[in-house]
C-alpha cells in the first residue's frame, strides 16, 4: 500500500469524497433502500441491488456480473446478512476496476516509465479534453517535472487558443502551427521538441471528431508514425477522455474510440457534479483499460490520479460531511 499511501493524501481523499457526493447520495439512498429491513440477502435483496446498480450508471452488462459473483457467495453462505453483503458489494466492484499495467503505474510525482513520455490525448470535443491537458501539465509540473504540449487539434481554431491559454497559465512550452495545418507535422514538432528540450512528459491534443471514424483513425494512425520517427516506442500511452456526466453516452464514446485506436487508459471527468459516477464501473468493465485520473472539480487539484480502493472506500462512504 505504500505507493497508494503516497498516492493520495488526506486533501485528495477529501476531494475524492465530495467529486462523488452526488453519485453516492443517489446510489447508496438506492442500495439502502434495496436491503432495508432484511436480515437476510434473498432473492428479493437481489433484485433489488440490480435495479439500484442499473440507476446508478453501472450498466447492464457490469450489473449483471456483480450480481452473478454476489450470487455465487450468498450460494455458499446460506446465512449471509445484509451488513456482510455491503462489503462483499465492494470488493466485487473493485475486482471490476482494472490495474494499471506494472510497466505504465505512475503517479504525477513518481518517476515515469520513459523520457520524454509521451501522451496522446483523444476524445470528442466538449468533454473537457483540453482542460484535462492542463490541468494535468499543473500536476506534473507541480511534482517537479518538465511538461511540453502539443496542439495537434488544427480542426478547431478554439483547440489551439485554448491550449495556448494553458501553457501560459501552468508556465509550460506549447507547440503549434496554425489552424488547417497538418495534425501529424504538429506532433512530429512536438516529439522533435520534447528530445531536444529534454522533457519529462509531452501531453498533444487530438481532433475529436467522431462523426467521420475512417478519418480518425487515418489521423491517428499518422500522427503514431510521425511520432515513432523521432522516438520508436512513443506514443507510450493513448489517454481517452470521457464525460462521466453523460453516462451511457460516455460508454459509447469509448466504444468508438477503442474501435479507432489503441487506447490503453482513461481519463473520467466531470463526476462531481453528477449521480452517474457508476459509469467508471461500466466502462473499466467493458473495454478492460485502466482508469488512470478522474475529474472532481473545477480546480487545477481536482483532477486525481485513480485509485480503484480509494475510489470504492469513497463510495461507500457517506459520512463527508460530518
Amino acid at each position: 500500500m505504500g505507493f497508494f499511501n503516497k498516492l493520495f493524501g488526506k486533501k485528495e481523499k477529501e476531494s475524492l469524497d465530495q467529486g462523488l457526493q452526488k453519485t453516492k447520495e443517489g446510489f447508496f439512498a438506492k442500495i439502502s433502500k434495496a436491503i432495508a429491513g432484511k436480515s437476510t440477502v434473498d432473492e428479493e435483496v437481489l433484485d433489488n441491488l440490480e435495479e439500484a446498480l442499473v440507476g446508478a450508471d453501472v450498466g447492464i452488462e457490469t450489473t449483471v456480473r456483480i450480481i452473478e459473483r454476489i450470487e455465487k457467495r450468498v450460494a455458499k453462505d446460506k446465512y449471509l446478512n445484509t451488513g456482510e453483503l455491503n462489503k462483499m458489494l465492494q470488493e466485487e466492484i473493485e475486482q471490476i476496476l482494472v490495474d494499471a499495467p506494472e510497466s505504465n503505474s505512475y503517479a504525477f510525482d513518481s518517476n515515469l516509465p520513459k523520457k520524454p513520455y509521451i501522451i496522446l490525448v483523444v476524445g470528442v470535443n466538449g468533454v473537457g479534453k483540453t482542460t484535462t491537458i492542463g490541468k494535468l501539465a499543473y500536476n506534473f509540473k507541480k511534482a517537479g517535472k518538465q511538461v511540453l504540449l502539443g496542439a495537434a487539434d488544427t480542426f478547431r481554431a478554439a483547440a489551439v487558443d485554448q491550449l495556448t491559454i494553458w501553457s501560459e497559465r501552468v508556465g509550460v512550452p506549447i507547440v503549434k502551427q496554425d489552424m488547417g495545418s497538418d495534425p501529424a507535422a504538429v506532433a512530429f514538432d512536438t516529439a522533435q521538441s520534447a528530445v531536444a528540450r529534454q522533457s519529462d512528459v509531452v501531453l498533444i491534443d487530438t481532433a475529436g471528431r467522431l462523426h467521420n471514424k475512417a478519418h480518425l483513425m487515418d489521423e491517428l494512425s499518422k500522427i503514431k508514425r510521425v511520432i515513432q520517427k523521432v522516438l520508436p516506442d512513443a506514443p507510450h500511452e493513448v489517454l481517452l477522455v470521457l464525460d462521466g456526466s453523460t453516462g451511457q453516452n460516455a460508454v459509447e464514446q469509448a466504444r468508438q474510440f477503442t474501435a479507432a485506436t489503441d487506447v490503453s487508459a482513461l481519463a473520467i471527468t466531470k463526476l462531481d457534479g453528477t449521480a452517474k459516477g457508476g459509469v467508471v464501473l461500466a466502462i473499466a468493465n467493458q473495454f478492460r483499460i485502466p482508469v488512470k485520473f478522474i475529474g472532481v472539480g473545477e480546480k487545477m487539484e481536482d483532477l486525481l490520479v485513480f485509485d480503484k480502493h480509494e475510489f470504492v472506500d469513497s463510495l461507500f462512504n457517506l459520512n463527508t460531511n460530518e
